[in-house]
């Protein structure tokens, strides 16, 4: 994967290869962003960076004086912003099969009593990763067919780990690991420790995370630390229409609701044709409206749809509260950039709800979808927000 392969990121992507190109990039790095950032297609794009040949040799040393002592003339040599994506290292690590370059994920036990590593899975990393660069943990472990088991990075692994890092280099300068989700490494992480610390010569650990408060303290400490934002919704509009052929109109208003997450704006335009509003109206109604009979019905069908589309119905009316704060606060300004249908919901929702019970609905909103993604019971979920919902709002009923 090359640079230019990666959404946005742009300032991000040149001090990368700035630091490289001046020999000041640390030995061990933690890419920190968010699910959908791009994170981990920065990490293996500076993967690849750092094996390309034509960047190794733009990096050599000058050549030295001449046998009858003339100094050579000086040359400046040009900045090289990504692999060239044609030597041999750059094909091979394009295809995630380069010698030098090891990765590391969490996986589940493969083989009945043998521990599970990585290298168990490596031909569906690869094929995951040509599929869907911007996945996330769930993607993996239902790519792997995990189904409900717990990913982890096992101390099996970690000793793999030091034992593939303490081997020479096959083919390049350089040995990269690039390891997937640290956050998944339990106390045996420490095993790492001295080999983070005191690596062999030449050996580069990118490390790429989501969540800084769930890695070792240990670990953390030994690494530098390069946060990855979330992506502009300019540049996920643009990769909508460039790369998934959206339609414009579609890519400009999924672009606004996926928050700079790229991967939940591939999967708003695969459900777009879904009707989260009246999903939406029907469950205010029951809550507000209708009473327990009507809610219990609708927790039963939402129920049925599972756990990525009830992701996605939370994640709307989180936008959808989003843009009321905005229409309140905004008034004609915001009204404008929205579409009438959406602006007009929202109205409704100001309506229902003041600002301090919209952010308690959001924290709650926040709250299930996280909860969902832990495998939570879906009706049990459902049903206990609706009466939250209910408290919160209960004294504003406005029939949507």
């Amino acid at each position: 994967m090359q640079f230019k392969d990666i959404i946005g990121q742009e300032t991000l992507k040149k001090e990368l290869a700035d630091l490289m190109q001046e020999n000041r990039l640390a030995h061990a790095l933690l890419f920190l962003g968010k699910e959908g950032s791009g994170a981990l297609s920065l990490a293996m794009a500076l993967a690849q960076y750092v094996v390309c040949e034509k960047v190794n040799n733009n990096n050599a040393a000058p050549a030295g004086p001449s046998l009858f002592g003339e100094e050579p003339e000086p040359v400046a040599k040009p900045s090289i912003y990504d692999s060239c994506g044609e030597c041999a290292a750059c094909v091979k690590a394009a295809q995630y099969a380069h010698p030098d370059i090891h990765y590391s994920y969490p996986v589940v036990t493969k083989k009945p009593g043998s521990p599970p590593v990585s290298t168990d899975y490596i031909t569906e990393w690869r094929e995951f990763m040509k599929a869907y660069p911007y996945g996330n943990v769930y993607d993996w472990l239902q790519f792997i067919g995990a189904e409900n088991k717990q990913g982890n990075i096992t101390a099996h692994e970690c000793n793999e780990i030091i034992r593939k890092l303490n081997l020479k280099s096959f083919e390049s300068v350089y040995k990269v690991l690039v390891m997937w989700l640290p956050e998944y490494l339990g106390n045996e992480g420490n095993k790492l420790l001295k080999l983070i610390e005191e690596p062999p010569a030449n050996t580069l650990f990118i490390l790429v995370a989501e969540n800084e408060s769930m890695i070792l303290q240990t670990i953390l400490s030994r690494c530098q630390l390069v946060k990855v934002p979330m992506l502009e919704t300019r540049d996920i509009e643009a990769a909508l229409i460039s790369r998934n052929k959206t339609d414009a109109l579609v890519a400009r208003q999924v672009a606004q609701v996926s928050e700079g997450n790229y991967r939940e704006a591939l999967q708003q335009v695969q459900h777009a044709d879904e009707d989260w509003q009246g999903l939406l109206r029907e469950w205010l109604n029951a809550v507000l409206k209708n009473g327990p009979v009507a809610q219990t019905k609708w927790v039963d069908e939402i129920n049925k749809l599972g756990r990525e589309k009830q992701k996605q119905f939370l994640r709307y009316f989180n936008h959808l509260l989003e843009q009321a704060v905005r229409l309140r606060v905004l008034e004609e300004t915001a009204g404008q950039l929205m579409p009438e249908r959406e602006k007009d919901f929202a109205n409704r929702l100001n309506k229902i709800a003041g600002i301090e019970q919209q952010q308690a609905i959001i924290e709650e909103l926040d709250k299930a979808a996280y909860y969902i993604e832990r495998n939570a019971n879906g009706k049990m979920l459902f049903h206990a927000l609706t009466i939250k919902l209910y408290h919160i709002i209960r004294d504003k009923v406005v029939m949507l």
